[in-house]
């Protein structure tokens, strides 16, 4: 072998009794076959086997299985955002002259997406109210391919009945999917309460620190795995093996994350409550949150994301009063180490008449700081608002 060639042919490393406690970081495109044979009956190797670097390596097959695990799916998929994530597992299942039924409560982008390129595709887009299983049923037609849910709602944090949405969506033939990021399946378990697909932000909380983008569809059975695959590939859809190595390092601090956001979260609440310039907080395990009988059934937990809305004389002077904090930060997104806080619209996004407040929420995140310097924050905060507002 000449010298040009040595510097293309990889060197064959044994492996053998290296066992390290991390996933190595496994970069590919061009995948190489043993045989002519094998090469040609690549496309045979199913969900988990490797014929090109865009379908998976190494490093995204062990992100999968990981969560897989956790959501009790029969297969997981990596998509490059949560939102992508989303629009995908909708295009899979909907088929021109369906009719999709979105919460009310969505995601925003989830909305647009489907208002702007489903209906594009003659898909019908229909809203229902999140707590309400007649306003659902009374929604549902033969048409319906897809219920998609998002439990709790990511500003309005309504908790949905997951189980009764599927039994109702499944005996009218429809799937249901569930936008479960505010929970992680830490906290709640969208497949193992009926619905058919489950989508994660993993930018959120599996991330953990503010920099990944990246999503995930957990599918509980065998045809939806491969509809996604096919999807998945012609659209050309990867994701980094150095962005994975990055989430499977955070995964194993995420339930002490967690765990420290929601308990932080509760106590920002209860102060939060205790003011009177505040007209509600809305985190599932607070008795006045929408939905907070199914939370206390079906969840194991908060995680750190609440909602604020505050009395009309205080609204207007909620925004210029943010930019006086000083361990909280204004951005959008949550989940990282970072405590955020953001005025967030809802009226526009809300039909139902059960939402009556024509007022912004202020969302916040809690992360990792010492609850001490929050907590002076929003008190601290709360004085600048009482101050603007005249006492």
């Amino acid at each position: 072998m000449h010298d040009m060639t040595r510097c293309v042919v990889k060197p064959d490393v044994r492996e053998e009794g290296f066992a390290s406690l991390t996933t190595p970081v496994h970069r590919a495109t061009t995948i190489v076959f043993d045989t002519a044979e094998a090469f040609a009956s690549r496309g045979e190797r199913g969900l988990d086997g490797y014929s090109y670097g865009l379908h998976g390596t190494p490093t995204t097959r062990a992100l999968e299985a990981r969560i897989n695990a956790l959501e009790g799916g029969f297969h997981t998929f990596l998509a490059p955002s949560g939102q992508a994530a989303n629009a995908f597992a909708m295009l899979a299942v909907l088929k021109p002259g369906q009719k999709v039924l979105i919460t009310e409560s969505c995601y925003p982008p989830v909305r647009d997406f489907a208002l702007q390129d489903l209906a594009r595709q003659s898909i019908t887009v229909d809203f229902f109210d999140p707590l309400s299983l007649q306003d659902l049923e009374a929604r549902l037609t033969p048409e319906t391919g897809l219920v998609w849910c998002e439990s709790p709602g990511s500003t309005t944090m309504e908790v949905q009945d997951i189980p009764a949405i599927a039994a109702l969506a499944h005996r009218s033939g429809a799937l249901v999917a569930c936008d479960n990021t505010w929970a992680t399946p830490l906290l709640f378990k969208p497949l193992a309460h009926g619905a058919d697909i489950v989508t994660e932000a993993l930018t959120k909380y599996f991330s953990g620190t503010s920099d990944i983008l990246m999503g995930s569809i957990s599918v509980r059975e065998p045809a939806l795995a491969h509809a996604l695959r096919s999807q998945f590939g012609r659209y050309g859809v990867g994701v980094s093996p150095d962005d994975a190595s990055h989430i499977l390092r955070s995964m194993e601090s995420m339930p002490l994350r967690l765990a420290h956001a929601g308990r932080v979260a509760q106590e920002l609440a209860a102060r939060f409550a205790a003011d009177d310039l505040v007209e509600a907080v809305l985190l599932p395990s607070r008795a006045e949150c929408p939905g907070h009988d199914v939370w206390q059934r079906d969840f194991a937990g908060v995680s750190g994301l609440f909602s604020v809305l505050f009395r009309p004389q205080a609204v207007a002077h909620v925004a210029p009063a943010l930019d006086g904090l000083s361990t909280f930060a204004i951005g959008a997104s949550w989940g990282g180490s970072r405590s955020l806080m953001a005025p967030q619209p809802i009226r526009e996004d809300r039909t139902s008449p059960r939402w009556q407040h024509t007022r912004s929420a202020l969302r916040i995140s809690t992360g990792l700081e010492d609850p001490r310097d929050l907590m002076a924050d929003v008190d601290a905060l709360l004085e600048r608002i009482r101050e603007r507002a005249g006492g």
